[in-house]
């Protein structure tokens, strides 16, 4: 027989799973969903503040100078990711086009200053000049416009509207014989066979842009010579009729040999202007405004047309108020970084702000793993206290003495790193003394007093066999 003392089960804390690094993860997943979440708004409310708008364009005739600046800005707006769009509505001929405009059926056009301009136009750019070329044969020089209104004069430009500008501008008495004195000249006529055919002057409004690239004056001076005449009431002219433009022809402008003009001549000239309806919004026409002059170079014609777009001026009486969206850009063209994109940065931190606080929230209150109280802790240890007063052997009050050291071991180390909170620590402090000491005293106790194994325990081994 022998008598054996029941061995205790060791009684080991629960593992506890570590939460430093689950936390910090969630911490940094989130960091990183708040940041992309954050770009998809602004990429989101940049999108729907650049939401694209399509404008109407009327043109004239599609082989004419309008139609095909249009068709050129449709490119370079489509090439530039611009969010506007064009739509080029043609019609038979420029007059047509502005009647369209005018209807407000159209929301962009070009016109040339002497026409009849619709009332709720305005100015978005210049994008030509005419001159007013004063031609005579030879050495023969007009002297003043008094002169010039008793000469029959043949027209060089752009049909009956360029006959009556002339009439208009030079004060050619409405007599029954100004039909015959002012003519339109046929299409590509020769100015040889215009002299030649008794006209006594040859006026020619062209486009600067086309005086400069154009040998056709040059080779004329080469062939027969003919003088350019200075109009000598140009800046009366100017300021008498709002439409029309006071110019300087530069020497040798029209021909380099011989120089024509051999020093500067006073003339006359008109503008056109890309126009837009005056409800266009402010953003809209700044935006057009910047993509036409920040793009001049893709805008020019191969004729030339366009060449040196300039601002319209912003001038309040000017002939033609500038939009006030093209103003404002024409006025402050260089802003700052701050200027360009505060919308957007403003956009940013609010996204930033919201879905960020979202984010916190969800992280306390509901997936962040909450660290294990200093109380819990001591609910553990008081556990333990409970088994000292059934050990019956210094090897049972040791192994209980080591759970209580780890114990203590993991709530150090668990307030140092974050994984025990300190919410009841002064009640694990007062556990942990209680039941090291009970440890204490019952050991003493088991010292002093040897538990004797019990007599009427036997174990009663059964013989084989």
């Amino acid at each position: 027989m022998s008598a054996e003392a029941p061995t205790p089960s060791s009684i080991l804390p629960p593992p506890r799973a570590r939460v430093v690094k689950s936390n910090r993860a969630q911490i940094v997943i989130f960091s990183i969903l708040t940041l992309i979440l954050s770009a998809a708004t602004v990429w989101g409310g940049r999108v729907w503040l650049r939401n694209s708008e399509t404008l109407v364009f009327a043109v004239g005739d599609a082989n004419g100078p309008e139609a095909r600046f249009a068709t050129r800005l449709k490119t370079v707006l489509k090439a530039n990711s611009s969010r506007l769009r064009l739509k080029v509505a043609a019609n038979p001929d420029n007059a047509k086009a502005l009647a369209q405009f005018d209807r407000r059926d159209a929301d962009l056009a070009i016109l040339r200053t002497d026409a009849r301009v619709p009332p709720r136009a305005r100015a978005i750019a210049i994008l030509e000049h005419d001159v007013v070329l004063v031609l005579s044969p030879g050495d023969r020089k007009i002297k003043s416009l008094s002169d010039l209104r008793k000469k029959k004069v043949a027209v060089v430009g752009d049909g009956e509207n360029s006959v009556n500008f002339v009439r208009s501008a030079l004060e050619i008495s409405d007599s029954p014989d100004v039909a015959q004195r002012v003519q339109q000249a046929p299409p590509n006529t020769p100015f040889e066979k215009l002299f030649a055919s008794g006209f006594a002057a040859v006026i020619a409004i062209e486009h600067t842009s086309k005086i400069v690239k154009d040998k056709t004056f040059e080779q004329y001076a080469k062939r027969g010579g003919f003088t350019l005449n200075a109009i000598d009431s140009a800046k009366s002219l100017a300021r008498k009729y709002p439409a029309i433009s006071e110019e300087t022809v530069s020497t040798g402008m029209l021909s380099a040999s011989p120089a024509i003009p051999d020093d500067d001549v006073d003339t006359i000239g008109l503008e056109w202007l890309l126009v837009a309806q005056s409800q266009v919004s402010t953003s809209t026409a700044a935006e057009l405004a910047r993509m036409v002059y920040e793009n001049k170079a893709e805008l020019v014609l191969d004729d030339g047309f366009a060449s040196r777009i300039e601002p319209a001026a912003t001038d309040k009486d000017a002939f033609i108020m500038a939009h006030q969206g093209a103003a404002q850009y024409i006025n402050d063209d260089t802003k700052s970084f701050m200027d360009r994109y505060s919308d957007m940065m403003y956009l940013a931190a609010a996204a930033l702000s919201v879905i960020g606080s979202i984010f916190a929230a969800i992280y306390a209150k509901i997936t962040r793993i909450a660290p294990e109280k200093a109380s819990e802790l001591a609910t553990r240890v008081l556990d333990i206290g409970e088994q000292i007063e059934n050990t019956t052997c210094i090897e049972h009050l040791d192994q209980l003495q080591d759970e209580l050291e780890k114990i203590l071991r993991h709530a150090v180390v668990g307030l140092r790193d974050g994984t025990v909170s300190s919410d009841g620590l002064e009640t694990f402090k007062l556990g942990y003394e209680f039941v090291r000491d009970d440890i204490a005293l019952r050991r003493d106790h088991l010292k002093r007093h040897p538990v004797q194994p019990d007599d009427n325990v036997v174990v009663v081994k059964a013989a084989s066999g």
